[in-house]
């Protein structure tokens, strides 16, 4: 976040560009909004002389005696809007328009042969075309990417692999790094591989073409590039940290969560990166929370007047009451394949079974039907299609089915895992990047690099640091190396939690985690029961791991909903 601000700030000039004394009006649109509200506060404009911020697509005021800065997503909408405001009587006495990516020729032309030329006083391209979310956490702001990317059909998969690429490559230079990309061999798909070559291509010009006349080195930073179907167990699992439980329990939109008070008036709580408490109780077991939040809130009710964390734990308890028994057992034991005491789940049909007679829903048969073929690493086809009828989606067999196209085996290996100690009955499953993010610390990650190793790894030996995580200050500075991981298809609270863990582990090394998909945070969809399993008329039933009605042709891929862990809301088109 920090790093996106100081380009904002001082690589750009971005609000320095007008003489000291004057102020000035910065016209923003949706993207840049959410960029800049991510990486800075209003007192943060202020200090850059910025009074007012406009709205590109809503109707303003002219001010004809004040300069304008346009900071805007490089697009035919974003130029036209901008066009518009000089077309008859100027809104402003003079325009600094700054893009966010690469400027198409055509649109460049169109602003040069336009009225609006001559009020353009600088014109530049800055490269930020990512959205961080955390201090550790970036995301491309594409829910499309997923369809276009693992649909059969798709017919935009290189141009979408070819987007991702360029917004990796801004990624890099706003982080000052030049990696060894590297991506996961042996994988049923290739698009993670596919889409390493075109960053490592386009790094190598990027850096070629850079400001500075000296070629840039690589430098001891790791990319490495993955496919979601490396790890589909942990999107599927209840993640119970504080973070993962308040977004799939709570109504919070935007990073808001609006709650009344005790005296009934509403208030609103944000909850990122500047929120102490929930910085440092948001990886936190549910039940650790419980234990510590008492003390925590004495603590920083005494340098403040209240906190702004409030997420109540007994709100979440209550709601966590209703969760069906095996979703808090059965799921464990069947991603582990090892019960609570430890003892390997030697049949896991049986341990399956309970869970297909009784009166559960379609929606949780799904999740544990699903589970069980992971943990398997793959089913026989006689065998998965008694589970299909058991749980009775005969017709909508695709559920299950679509899994292949991320290149996930359902007919029939297993990897081998970490041994790691656990504190929690509920929670035993680690996600697999962890065990990734650790082997590449350890320089015994056995993945290829596109071309050329970076400079030697400055990272110690990873140790597991599960069990006694505390979160680091915000943008901590870190002097070792960076590990930089890029999930083609999304990340899972589970994942975010484990590169905090892994990056105040090592000390040396910093963990970056992002994903393609915009980040929704578990976005609520209130579907009743009598309509779980349905497809409106003229749908065809689709891609699953969660189960919904559809809103559009084909189908749409929700992983989540109740608690649940995912950060994203993936869109897939499959017949």
């Amino acid at each position: 976040k920090s790093g996106v601000w100081r380009t904002c700030q001082v690589s750009c000039l971005l609000f320095r560009t007008i003489s000291s004394g004057h102020f000035q009006v910065l016209i923003l649109d949706q993207f840049t909004t959410r960029l800049l509200s991510s990486c800075c506060k209003l007192s943060d404009l202020m200090s850059e002389r910025i009074t007012i911020v406009e709205d590109l697509f809503k109707s303003r005021e002219p001010i004809p005696e004040m300069k304008a800065i346009y900071f805007m997503t490089p697009t035919a909408k974003c130029v036209d809007a901008f066009i518009a405001d000089f077309k008859n009587k100027p809104k402003y006495k003079a325009a600094y328009v700054y893009f966010t990516d690469y400027c198409p020729d055509s649109l460049f032309s169109k602003m040069k042969t336009s009225s609006c030329s001559k009020y353009i006083r600088v014109c530049k391209e800055i490269n930020i075309s990512f959205l961080p979310q955390e201090a550790q956490v970036f995301t491309f702001d594409n829910p499309g990417a997923f369809r276009s990317v693992y649909s059969p059909d798709s017919k935009d998969r290189i141009k979408t692999l070819e987007s991702l690429a360029d917004q990796i490559v801004t990624l890099c230079a706003t982080l000052d790094e030049f990696p060894g990309v590297r991506y996961k061999k042996d994988s049923p798909v290739q698009h993670a591989k596919d889409l390493a070559e075109l960053v490592d291509q386009k790094l190598a010009k990027y850096y070629e073409m850079d400001d500075t006349t000296k070629k840039k080195e690589k430098t001891p930073a790791q990319l490495l590039i993955l496919d979601r179907a490396f790890d589909p167990m942990s999107p599927i699992l209840h993640e119970l940290t504080y973070q993962a439980m308040a977004y799939d329990l709570l109504p919070i939109k935007n990073d808001t969560y609006r709650y009344k008070a005790k005296d009934g008036s509403a208030k609103e709580a944000l909850l990122n990166d500047s929120d102490e408490l929930w910085v440092r109780l948001r990886h936190m077991h549910i039940a650790e929370v419980t234990e510590k939040m008492p003390k925590l809130v004495k603590e920083i009710s005494a340098s403040k007047k209240e906190p702004d964390s409030k997420v109540t734990i007994g709100t979440l308890a209550q709601i966590m009451k209703k969760m069906p028994s095996f979703r808090k057992q059965v799921a464990q034991d069947l991603a582990v394949g090892s019960d609570v005491e430890g003892l390997k789940v030697k049949d896991p049909m049986r341990t399956l079974l309970p869970v297909l007679i009784h009166d559960h829903s379609t929606y949780d048969k799904i999740r544990a039907v699903l589970l069980y073929i992971f943990s398997l690493n793959g089913t026989t086809e006689e065998n998965l299609n008694k589970l299909i009828q058991h749980v009775k989606i005969e017709g909508e067999s695709e559920y299950i089915l679509n899994w292949k196209d991320l290149g996930v085996p359902i007919i029939s290996s297993k990897t081998t895992r970490r041994e790691r100690s656990q504190t929690y009955d509920l929670s035993r499953w680690t996600p697999i990047i962890k065990d990734v993010m650790e082997d590449a610390v350890d320089n015994k990650l056995d993945w290829p690099h596109v071309s050329g190793a970076p400079t030697a790894w400055n990272g110690s030996r990873a140790v597991s640091a599960r069990q006694k995580h505390k979160a680091s200050a915000q943008d901590d500075y870190r002097s070792g190396s960076r590990l930089i991981i890029f999930i083609l298809g999304g990340v899972c609270y589970s994942e975010v939690r484990s590169a905090y863990e892994v990056t105040q582990a090592i000390k040396s090394c910093e963990v970056i985690i992002g994903e393609s998909p915009k980040r929704v945070l578990l976005h609520h969809y209130d579907v009743p029961e009598a309509d779980v399993g349905k497809t409106p008329p003229g749908t065809k039933p689709g891609f699953i791991c969660e189960m919904y009605y559809f809103t559009q042709t084909r189908f749409k891929f929700h992983v989540d909903h109740g608690p649940h862990t995912i950060l994203f809301r993936l869109n897939l088109c499959i017949k």
